[in-house]
């Protein structure tokens, strides 16, 4: 598959490059945060990294005052699996090289997508990129011949906690894997075993 650089315009339907500042932010991730060889953690809120002064220059300047956390993603990741979307935009700080994988959420068709509606995007070391709420990502994926990752994840406060009870029965529904996420899965996905709604159909994407 073709990896597009992430300052490439075909990227701006799915997000943007954010300009401030992350550095503090990234050496703390580094020096505070494990990162698995063989898999991949993620962690909601990091109150290490809610400390820092890059909490208040996201919450006021990215989401203008709105309640927000900041956690992480690390390890090390090849497949696509699935994909989510949350309500609310995310931003992504990456203190190493990645490759992210995204679609559409306009392309899902019946909360199904193919695989083949997928882009991927390279993220270098040190960017800051802001997903839109309509970008469908999921963990990011190594760069080729890279050896791991983190990354920092900026989400609304409470995302990705304890899925609430639910009254509602629509087909939407039938996604929701945890607070403000909902999940398509590919059949090939740890996830899917695990109950989530398959609605990836084709290959299920690997950067090698």
């Amino acid at each position: 598959m073709q990896i597009k650089q992430v300052s490439d315009p075909a990227f701006c339907q799915y997000g943007k490059i954010l300009g401030q500042d992350f550095s503090a932010l990234l050496k703390t991730l580094n020096e505070h945060t494990p990162r698995p060889d063989d898999s991949v953690i993620y962690v909601p809120s990091d109150p290490v990294l809610e400390g820092l002064p890059a909490f208040q220059i996201l919450r006021g300047c990215v989401y203008g005052g709105m309640p927000i956390q900041i956690g992480y993603c690390n390890g090390s990741n090849r497949k696509l699996n699935c994909l989510e979307y949350h309500r609310g935009s995310e931003v992504n700080i990456a203190a190493d090289n990645v490759v992210l994988l995204l679609a559409s959420l306009q392309k899902m068709r019946g909360n199904c997508l193919d695989t083949r509606e997928i882009e991927a995007f390279f993220v270098p070391k040190g960017t800051a990129v802001l997903l839109y709420e309509t970008a469908l990502h999921y963990a990011p994926c190594s760069e080729p011949g890279g050896d791991g990752f983190r990354v920092a994840i900026v989400l609304p406060r409470g995302t990705n906690e304890e899925i609430p009870a639910t009254a509602g029965d629509s087909e939407e529904d039938r996604l929701l894997w945890a607070r403000n996420k909902w999940l398509i899965a590919h059949p090939d996905s740890g996830e899917a075993k695990q109950g989530a709604f398959v609605g990836l159909s084709g290959e299920n994407i690997e950067i090698q």
